[in-house]
Parts: C-alpha cells; structure tokens; sequence
C-alpha cells in the first residue's frame, strides 16, 4: 500500500474522533508554545544584559582596593589607602592595550538647589571616564584638564539629579548646586541611559573633576579606584594581567604576598551573567519540555486506545491482504500527524504568547528560528517514539484472533 492511502486512511480515522485527536493534541500543543514562549524569554534576556553591559563599557577594568590589615584591624577594601595617583600613571604610561583611564573618587551626601535636595553621591573622575563608561552628552560640555589641574568646581549632572532639583524645568546648565555646602556650577548634562541590568539608575549621577573631591570634599591624596578600557574586548585580560603586575611592583609585593588590589573587569561580568541567564533558560525550557513528555505519553495512551477499538479493522484488512508493514505505518502516520499538527499549533500560539509577554510585561524578548525547527523536529520524534509501540503491537495481532476481537 503506498504512502499516500496509508495518509488518507489515518487522516479519516483522525477526522471520526475530531474532540479525541484535539485533546491528544493539547499536551504538544502546550509543550511547544512552553517551549518557545520560556526560550524567547530567556535569549531576550541574555541579549539584554550583553546590550547593557556594552552600554556600560563592555572592555571595561575596574581596579579597586583590596581588603588588609590597618592598626592590627582587618580592614574592607573601601577603607584601605593602597592605591596611589601613581598607580594611576604607571598603569597609564606601560599598559599597552589600554585605551582610557581615570581614577576614580567618590562621596556621598546630600545635593541641594534652591528648596529642593536630593541625596545621591559624587564622583571625581577625569575626561577620559566619559569614553569609558560610554557617557555622552546632552547640553553643555564636560570639565576640561585646565579644570582638573585646578580642582574647579565644576561638575556634570544626569538626569536623574535633574529630575529631581529642577522641579520648574529650569535649564540646568550654568546653576549652582550644593553638595555638602560646597558649590558646584553646572557645566553639562548627560543624555539619559535608565536602569542597567541589576537594577542601578544609570542616570543618577554627578562627575566633577577627581582633583575637586579629594581636596575639596575628601581632603585626601590616595584615590579610591581607578576605571580604565581595554583597546578591544579580546585583549582584555592582556590589559588585566599587566596591571596586576605593575601594581605588584609599585606596591613592593613579594612573591607570596596576597594582591593588596582587586581587578575586576565586565567580560567577568558579562560571562557570569550570560552564564546566570543561560542556565535560567535551559532549566525553565526543561520545565516546559516536560508537557511535551506528558504529551507524548497522551499520544501513547490514545493510540492504544486506538488500536484496541479497531482490532477487527486491523484483523480484516490484514487478511485481505495488508501486510503488519502497511498496519504500523498507519498507526505510526497518526500519531506524527497529531504531534506535527499540535506542533503547528504551539508554534502559533508560542509567537502569539511570547509577543503578548513583551507588551503587557515589556520583558526583552528573542524569537530564535532555531527554537521553531527545533519544536518541529521534538514533535516528529516525539510522535514517532511514542506511536511506534502502539503500532508495532498492531502490526503484531494475528488477523483470525483480530477478527474474533469482540
């Protein structure tokens, strides 16, 4: 018998029990809309994190004070002194693959125009912590070196801050705010960036030049951390290997002395958190690959249902000549095409529920093709791994026992 009676026929046993085949459907129908909903969900997040962190600086270094001893007391690193402003330009002049640098201090306080204030924190940075953070800017200009060089007090405002002392709408751009009863005139904006992948505003910021906060605020000559980019993100830890060493020099490390320093860069970042988002993607497309299992256990079940009903069909058509060949087949067809037509279903309904998540949720989504062939090929195996028991035990009956079946 060829293929395409063997369809015909399985597609008029489908079409007798219409409410049966849809049921059977059902769990592949909602194993592969699972499937490709929690996929999109998962890549759209992955994707949002890189996208972020690139934001943020994707070859970005970030050199920070390592824990130690003080006074016999063991200290965090936010207390220790160990890095100098000559950390900083030797780092500078004999890393090659570094692109900018800027050492970093900051100080939290209190921000203050006219009846408004708002706490918040201040960094002290140079020009080139711009280009690193990838900072760009809305009106005004940034603080120039002459200004550095001159501990100005002169600082660049996001928009977060702005929100927030200028209630009126006033243009920022020249006024006078205070931090800590200091004044700091305006000089520029930067463009709004929102929140970043772990929930931090990017926009609530305040930069001013390095050399103000340390002696106008501070009053301190060691910085507390140092920002620097890397020429490419492939040389990354070329960058990170020679800071540590010339730190270690500068710091008179000996061999067995612990790092007085922590580098961290965002490829390590970046890397951890894609690794966080991929294990969260596979681990929730293996909660919805488990209604494609009890799909396929339907699909099972049914169609033993199937072949104990038509154990009579089965037995005359055998002995008129069909062969156990043609009987498994059949049975074998009806169950792909009920995993393939649920298939199609879950598809639909998957892109429908994934775009319905991204506009009622806004959740960063990613629709793979992968995903969708890869939903295909489960629900053929699936229909094939599952029917073929069913329809091999058909193939199996003897046609004289099969027509006596009451």
């Amino acid at each position: 018998m060829n293929i395409g009676n063997l369809i015909k026929i399985s597609l008029r046993a489908l079409s007798n029990n219409k409410m049966r085949a849809f049921l059977t459907m059902l769990g592949i129908i909602i194993g592969v809309a699972s499937v490709i909903t929690m996929l999109a969900i998962g890549q759209g997040s992955k994707l949002s994190i890189q996208s972020q962190i690139s934001e943020m600086g994707s070859n970005m270094i970030m050199i920070q004070p390592g824990a130690g001893m003080m006074g016999g007391v063991r200290q965090s690193g936010s207390s220790m002194q160990s890095l100098k402003l000559e950390d900083y330009k030797s780092i500078r002049d004999n890393v090659s693959y570094i692109a900018a640098i800027s050492p970093s201090v900051n100080s939290s306080g209190q921000f203050i125009y006219s009846q408004n204030n708002y706490p918040s924190s201040i960094s002290g940075v140079n020009t080139e912590y711009f280009s690193i953070r990838k900072l760009n800017i809305d009106e005004g200009t940034i603080f120039t070196d002459q200004q550095i060089g001159a501990a100005a007090k002169v600082c660049v405002v996001g928009q977060t801050i702005i929100k927030n002392l200028f209630t009126n709408g006033e243009d920022p751009i020249g006024k006078v705010i205070r931090f800590n009863k200091i004044p700091f005139t305006i000089i520029g904006t930067l463009k709004k960036k929102g929140y970043n992948s772990m929930g931090m505003d990017q926009d609530d910021i305040v930069l001013a030049p390095y050399t103000t906060i340390q002696k106008r605020i501070l009053a301190i000559t060691h910085i507390q951390g140092i920002y620097a980019s890397a020429t490419a993100e492939g040389v990354t830890e070329k960058a990170t290997s020679q800071i540590k060493t010339i730190l270690r020099t500068n710091h008179k490390l000996k061999a067995t002395d612990d790092d007085d320093f922590n580098v961290r860069s965002q490829e390590e970042l970046s890397t951890m958190l894609t690794s966080t988002s991929d294990m969260m993607t596979i681990l929730l497309a293996c909660i919805a690959g488990i209604s494609l299992l009890v799909g396929g256990i339907g699909i099972m079940n049914i169609m033993y249902v199937s072949v104990t009903e038509r154990t009579r069909e089965i037995g005359l058509r055998m002995s008129i000549g069909a062969k156990g060949s043609d009987i498994m087949a059949q049975f074998l067809i009806e169950a792909v095409l009920i995993s393939f037509t649920g298939g199609i279903i879950g598809v639909i309904l998957g892109i429908g529920a994934t775009l319905l998540v991204n506009t009622v949720f806004s959740w960063p989504i990613s629709i793979q093709l992968y995903t969708v062939f890869l939903s295909f090929l489960v629900c053929t195996i699936t229909g094939i791994f599952f029917g073929w028991y069913p329809a091999k035990n058909a193939a199996q009956l003897d046609p004289i026992e099969a027509i006596r079946y009451e």
